[in-house]
């Protein structure tokens, strides 16, 4: 019955730990319908017809062989399951007792616990998924948002794999033509050789490719991970209160004392689907103590791995008068604005903050060179547009994806492909200074093989323990 590979029977909590109504023990391998046999009872007829692929009603037993929970369990016989081995999953009651009691009468019956990403790699080893599919598995587990769930979408139904096949189709067949010209020397003119113009427009059609799927890594890191936005600015203009406006509760301290936020306060909202790390620092000033001095450094700090600063002004120094000058930028703003105004990593968004204290009712859309926008976070006026225009600024700095098609690579998968990328270029340069053949079938070698290792066609245990060490258990 079972269409398994000699490898032990695993066991695991398939689902979050914690207290819920349902949760779910996954079982792999050979012994999964004998365990499953073993420890489940149901009124009168025994597990030898139970139905695959259906779910059955009954009751499990625990280690001791004493009724445990009233359960369903279901029997699928591999190869067409997600592991490609014989699986049986139990879903119990959803608390940690009852779990943990499950899965220990599972495993006290000839199944060991499954180690991190386990199942997933045996679907990889098995011929259930590629690599790029493996990894697509924990991308879709851990998506802040739904746009970042269609990326991992993708990739899981094949599509950067797909891409990735037919580059290596055509790696091969640059491969076949340089061997061509070595193997045949005396019938080889320049146009067997590899120096023909359908050998070189092949070359850049790959090296574009490579370029774009490399590019589209930063394109959708914001959606994966999250953008990280920085609240900046002097003490006591208003950023913790900024703060508990975005997220329309009181996280961060509100204090006419200058200098309340010593350390930083970091949170997430969820700004039209864009996922957002937002984090309030210490007030720009000369530090008054060790500790402050510390919560300015660690600022400056984000300052530089943030994708949007948010330098914050006071907006009620301001008169009425259109023409009135500006908040006035004390050295720190002013080095902020220096730094970070424009810059490709960071960019800066000014916020005038009370904007209700002041008499003031026009302000410029932008001011000291950068994008700018009066609020209010004690009486929340402007906070929707705020809103709106930073989510503008954050998509215009990462990019359009195309959430239907987009199966943009992890950073393991890109740092592979830029060194294809870096052996094709290398090849081209060589190429143009006369170097022969069998030294450009060298690169195209090792270019196939960083490539193959993107899919999984030739990782080593090394590689696959690094990329399933970051899986949960169970997954």
């Amino acid at each position: 019955m079972s269409h398994t590979s000699n490898t032990d029977t695993i066991a695991a909590v398939a689902t979050a730990r914690g207290v819920g109504g349902i949760g779910v023990i996954r079982i792999s391998g050979g012994k999964a319908a004998d365990i499953l046999r073993a420890m489940f009872r149901r009124g009168g007829r025994e597990l030898a017809d139970f139905a695959p692929r259906r779910m059955e009603h009954g009751w499990i037993l625990d280690a001791g062989g004493q009724d445990l929970d009233e359960v369903l369990a279901v029997y699928m016989p591999g190869p067409h399951t997600f592991s490609g081995e014989d699986v049986a999953e139990i879903h119990c009651h959803g608390g940690r007792a009852v779990l943990d009691a499950a899965l220990l009468s599972v495993l006290s019956r000839g199944a060991r616990l499954a180690e991190a990403g386990e199942f997933t790699r045996r679907a990889y080893l098995n011929g259930r998924l590629d690599l790029s599919q493996s990894e697509a598995v924990a991308e879709m587990i851990a998506a802040p948002t739904l746009q970042g769930v269609y990326l991992a979408r993708n990739k899981l139904a094949g599509k950067l794999g797909q891409t990735l096949e037919q580059l290596r189709q055509k790696l091969d067949w640059l491969r076949a033509r340089l061997y061509l010209a070595l193997d045949f020397p005396d019938d080889a003119d320049e146009e067997d050789s590899g120096a023909n113009a359908e050998f070189r427009g092949m070359l850049d059609d790959i090296r574009a490719t490579l370029s774009e799927l490399a590019a589209s890594y930063d394109r959708a890191r914001l959606w994966r991970e999250g953008a990280l936005v920085v609240l900046a600015g002097q003490v006591n203009v208003g950023k913790s209160s900024l703060l508990n406006a975005f997220l329309g509760r009181r996280r961060a301290l509100v204090s006419d004392t200058p200098g309340t936020t010593r350390d930083f306060i970091e949170e997430s909202i969820n700004l039209a689907g864009l996922p957002v790390r937002l984090v309030d620092t210490a007030g720009l000033r000369d530090a008054t103590d060790s500790i402050e001095s510390e919560g300015i450094e660690m600022a400056r700090e984000l300052f530089e791995m943030a994708d949007l600063i948010l330098l914050v002004l006071d907006a009620s120094t301001v008169g009425a008068d259109v023409g009135s000058p500006l908040p006035t930028l004390l050295p720190e703003d002013a080095a902020l604005l220096k730094n970070y105004a424009g810059s490709e990593q960071n960019g800066v968004f000014i916020v005038l903050n009370k904007s209700d204290l002041s008499q003031r009712n026009a302000w410029p859309d932008a001011i000291y060179g950068c994008p700018c926008l009066a609020v209010s976070a004690k009486t929340g006026d402007g906070l929707e547009e705020l809103n709106r225009r930073l989510h503008a600024a954050l998509l215009s700095r990462a990019g359009n994806l195309d959430f239907e098609q987009s199966a943009p690579p992890t950073l393991r998968q890109k740092l592979q492909l830029e060194q294809v990328l870096k052996e094709l270029d290398e090849l081209v340069s060589e190429y143009s200074h006369g170097i022969p053949a069998e030294l450009l079938s060298a690169r195209l070698d090792s270019a196939a093989g960083f490539l193959a290792g993107v899919i999984g066609v030739s990782s080593t245990e090394e590689v696959l323990d690094q990329v399933f060490s970051k899986f949960c258990i169970g997954k």
